[in-house]
């Protein structure tokens, strides 16, 4: 089973977006997946058709860390019930759903031993092959907690200034806690979001991104998309949204998928 922590430390660059569609793609293809939305925002849990409040949330099962099996309290993508019929019976999208209380986790000074409780959960679970961990966009912390966990973490990014250097300091970050704290913790790899091709800037930007993060940076870029806020607002797999761009987007997320798992 592998956990991938899906992190940025810049808000707004798409982090949740990426989520949603390795997510999409993964139940495309048949990996049995669990997303933890540790973002108190709880974005994906809503973009994933769960209901707020649906099985027991991220805040809670990291209190109860060592008394609490998680797949006993996970819940059901609505998702599911949009498949093929053919598709649904053997498909598996689980989300432990995120709540405003996981946010008394998300704290500067957390103990080593907070840091554990997400490991704690995860340890022996079956059943999936991946699992996928939405993070605040912040190094506070729930992302200390999710990356103490994960065995890698996919950084999100943006062609601006100021996301590159955030990229750059998360990459960074990640070196000095695996040393500190998580040994078996690797970076994925940079997915660079909401690309203009007409763009000079964009441009700019992608090419410096080459240069710093060279092998690190996984293609394809994703490129704005008109209808991706569509399809989150009516809770849909892209995989499963009709039209040529939706399919666009689609097979960008399939390739992505590939190289991570």
């Amino acid at each position: 089973m592998q956990i991938l922590s899906v992190s940025s430390l810049k808000g707004g660059v798409g982090k949740t977006s990426v989520t949603m569609g390795l997510a999409s793609a993964a139940l495309q293809r048949g990996v049995r997946t669990l997303v933890i939305d540790l973002d108190p925002h709880a974005d994906t849990t809503t973009g994933l058709a769960v209901s707020r409040g649906a099985g027991t949330e991220a805040g809670q099962l990291l209190k109860d860390a060592r008394r609490t099996r998680v797949e006993e309290h996970a819940v059901r993508s609505g998702w599911l019930d949009l498949l093929p019929e053919p598709m649904r019976q053997s498909a598996r999208l689980d989300v432990v759903a995120g709540s405003a209380m996981a946010a008394a986790y998300d704290r500067p000074d957390l103990r080593p031993r907070d840091m554990k409780r997400l490991r704690t959960l995860l340890t022996g679970l079956t059943g999936y092959d991946l699992v996928l961990v939405d993070c605040p966009p912040s190094l506070s912390g729930l992302t200390r907690i999710a990356w103490t966990a994960s065995h890698q973490v996919l950084l999100v990014a943006e062609p601006s200034l100021f996301s590159v250097a955030g990229t750059e300091r998360t990459m960074r970050a990640i070196r000095m806690f695996s040393d500190e704290f998580a040994p078996q913790l690797t970076s994925a790899g940079v997915v660079v979001n909401r690309t203009r091709a007409d763009s000079t800037e964009h441009e700019y930007r992608l090419l410096e991104m080459e240069r710093l993060y060279q092998d690190k940076l996984l293609l394809p870029v994703l490129e704005e998309n008109a209808y991706w806020q569509q399809i989150q607002g009516a809770a849909y797999p892209v995989h499963q949204w009709p039209g040529d761009q939706a399919r666009d987007l689609a097979r960008s997320f399939d390739q992505l998928l590939r190289q991570l798992v």
